[in-house]
């Protein structure tokens, strides 16, 4: 059952890139109506169970400071989207798992172990071959630009999961912790929307209708589904569940909107898909809890 909610949860975070993209709308609003949906659903779902929910206010207010990172996450990776495309911007992100390790290294002072250093440099490389080198066949409208915001993304999102984690350290009911770090991340995307003038209140339908389905289906049900199961299973499954998420998104993209990478940065995909692999289930074998989550 445990495997099978982790499965179910990435078969649908990984269709948040391909939902935003169906909606047509720019960054901010598809990150606004994400959060905008979510949060009245993830209410009604933590309500019930407030009673178990007995961290402290730091906490609380944690998981709303995180949230914004998530937030600047969305926004910055749904402009990736429309330069490099839902598949490779997905996967770009993903080198979160890499920035975790780090950022643990010189923020917490847990020194990672000298396969996963190496890891580093050898995503990286992928990375660069994702971006197109300038090649004029390189997918993308602006694949270098698009392999750069998302990298900025990944660093959000690793933002957002340390601060997330910590916030949670009791375990409490997971509807409270996303509620909060949702709330966070509807204030950035208020935030960014209204400063750049890019915040469309009345998107039409069908947009509206690809939002619900970004919001319900990745940002509660996925991720209450992920995080009820990643932390029960063992380190191998945990690894092939972080890489399933953008490996789906990839065949969504190419499916749907004939996304097609070069020869290129078809090897870039590999390289990363099989760092982020090997990083992913060296530090969940390590961890008492999943080491990274999937992004969307």
């Amino acid at each position: 059952m445990t495997v099978l909610a982790a499965l179910a949860g990435a078969v649908m975070i990984s269709f948040s890139a391909i939902f935003f993209a169906l909606s047509g709308t720019e960054p901010v609003t598809g990150a606004f109506f994400r959060m905008a949906y979510a949060l009245p659903v993830l209410f009604l779902l933590w309500y019930p169970r407030r009673h178990r929910d007995r961290r402290p206010a730091r906490r609380r207010w944690m998981a709303v400071g995180a949230g914004m990172g998530l937030g600047l996450d969305v926004v910055t990776w749904h402009t990736a989207i429309e330069h490099i495309g839902a598949g490779l911007a997905t996967l770009l992100v993903n080198t979160q798992v890499v920035f975790v390790a780090l950022a643990a290294w010189m923020i917490l002072g847990e020194k990672p172990r000298p396969k996963v250093a190496a890891a580093a440099p050898v995503v990286l490389g992928g990375v660069a071959l994702v971006s197109g080198l300038g090649q004029a066949n390189a997918f993308g409208a602006n694949p270098v630009l698009g392999t750069l915001l998302a990298l900025a993304a990944a660093v959000f999102y690793t933002i957002f999961l340390l601060g997330f984690r910590h916030a949670n350290d009791s375990q409490a009911p997971s509807a409270g912790p996303l509620l909060e770090a949702t709330a966070g991340a509807f204030v950035v995307s208020v935030i960014v929307g209204v400063s750049t003038g890019t915040l469309e209140l009345d998107p039409g339908w069908p947009a509206q209708g690809w939002l619900i389905a970004l919001a319900l289906g990745a940002q509660v049900v996925g991720w209450l589904a992920i995080g009820y199961a990643l932390p029960r299973l063992p380190a191998v499954e945990t690894a092939t569940i972080v890489l399933l998420q953008p490996s789906l998104t990839l065949v969504w993209g190419a499916l749907l909107f004939a996304e097609r990478p070069s020869a290129l940065q078809i090897a870039g995909v590999m390289i990363v898909l099989a760092g982020v692999g090997f990083v992913a289930f060296t530090r969940a074998r390590e961890a008492p809890a999943p080491a990274t989550e999937p992004v969307g």
